[in-house]
């Protein structure tokens, strides 16, 4: 059984079938469509440029076709571990030999006063998407609390549909949690040449409206925001609560061990729920990017048919905004570097930075530079194995990456 129909749950299911795995796949979740990839919903579904039916993981017809047996818009409310079976809440009930968790997260909520004003929006979901666009397609002034990935996808969606945009972050720079402040600062000039107004060292402290309806934002500096829409982005909360509720260890999402297996030798957990050892950091990581649930859903299931499974990828997000797309490996998190080196020409936004710790690259971001990301994967996991780089070297355009 497999609760969670995410892209996690979904590539599972996928993995058991191609793995020759004959028995019965239940795999349920409390969203009515069926699985589908979240990348888009910030980036081209949002704006338009792709339809509906390309966010799906599946085609219609996968589930039935595989003998998956997809039960959409219902959620799982128990884990009942000695008798090994899961309640529904439509008053069913699933026997499993092996259970897999895949069950996301949900948006952090802002609880300040004005949060249920009609124009405040979250973006989660599908209907989260369409909800945003359509605010957006209208213009006017968009006020985004939250600097980080999913508020500035959303700020340069905003703004490329012609509204009026302002980003609060409480944080000193852009994406200061994810990436830190020298390469976050260029991503808040990307967005300053765009036009957006960025308000760092000021969070949201009040939403205002009149009539139920959202006509202001008002900043911890006291400053207020005139705003049609709110986009609240200030990152996610693992849904642990079902396997806390059933016993099993849980810290910052549900504690795996390299395998993936849950403090139960016959539950598992991938995706955003999941707080795994990764070996190759030597360190547990939750790791909300779409690459961990694409590649952490078939590795679970690996490990449920019971191969030798150690899961220690190097992780891997990306973005696009306006005329800017990057992938970065590792995570460059403030505290998990001393160094930070550039290679080509950061002005025109077209380079590549690595962030080093006692000499030793922990993560790398190529920026309008393609096809360098594996070897900025091997970079990481050399430097993971202790050899040290050459930093100018490293920074040499004229020395490939292979060299260093």
């Amino acid at each position: 059984m497999i609760v969670g129909a995410s892209l996690a749950g979904a590539k599972a299911a996928e993995t058991l079938r191609e793995e020759g795995f004959g028995g019965s796949i239940v795999l349920v979740g409390e969203e009515a469509e069926r699985p589908y990839e979240r990348p888009p919903l910030s980036k081209s579904y949002l704006l338009g440029r792709d339809d509906r039916e390309s966010v799906f993981v599946h085609p219609e017809g996968w589930y039935a076709e595989h003998d998956v047996d997809l039960r959409r818009g219902v959620a799982a409310t128990g884990i009942d571990r000695a008798a090994r079976s899961v309640a529904l809440a439509d008053g069913g009930e699933v026997a499993y030999d092996k259970l897999l968790i895949t069950t996301g997260a949900r948006p952090r909520r802002l609880n300040v006063p004005g949060g249920d004003l009609e124009g405040l929006l979250y973006l989660r979901t599908v209907s989260d998407s369409e909800r945003l666009g359509a605010a957006f397609r209208g213009g006017g002034r968009v006020v985004v609390a939250g600097a980080g990935w999913i508020g500035l996808e959303t700020a340069a969606a905003a703004r490329e549909l012609g509204c009026e945009v302002t980003v609060a972050e409480p944080a000193p720079g852009a994406l200061h949690q994810s990436i830190g402040l020298e390469v976050g600062a260029v991503f808040a000039g990307l967005h300053r040449d765009h036009g957006v107004a960025l308000r760092f060292g000021e969070g949201v402290s009040e939403f205002r409206g009149a009539g139920g309806r959202l006509t202001a934002v008002v900043t911890s500096a006291g400053a207020e925001l005139p705003a049609d829409v709110a986009v609240v982005g200030i990152g996610v909360v693992p849904n642990s609560g079902l396997a806390e509720a059933a016993g099993l260890e849980v810290s910052n999402g549900i504690l795996t061990d390299t395998a993936l297996r849950t403090s139960d030798p016959d539950i598992y957990a991938a995706g955003d729920v999941t707080n795994a050892v990764n070996p190759l950091l030597g360190r547990r990581v939750r790791v909300e990017h779409w690459a961990n649930a694409l590649n952490s859903g078939p590795a679970a299931a690996r490990s449920m048919l019971g191969q030798a499974v150690r899961y220690d990828r190097v992780p891997y997000f990306f973005s696009d905004q306006y005329d800017l797309g990057m992938e970065t490996a590792g995570l460059p998190e403030p505290g998990t570097y001393d160094q930070v080196v550039w290679r080509g020409d950061v002005g025109a936004r077209e380079f590549i930075a690595f962030w080093l710790a006692d000499g030793a690259v922990v993560a790398g971001m190529n920026v309008n530079v393609w096809d360098v990301n594996d070897a900025i994967q091997d970079l990481i996991r050399a430097g993971a194995a202790g050899h040290r780089v050459d930093t100018a070297r490293l920074a040499d355009p004229d020395v490939p990456l292979g060299e260093v």
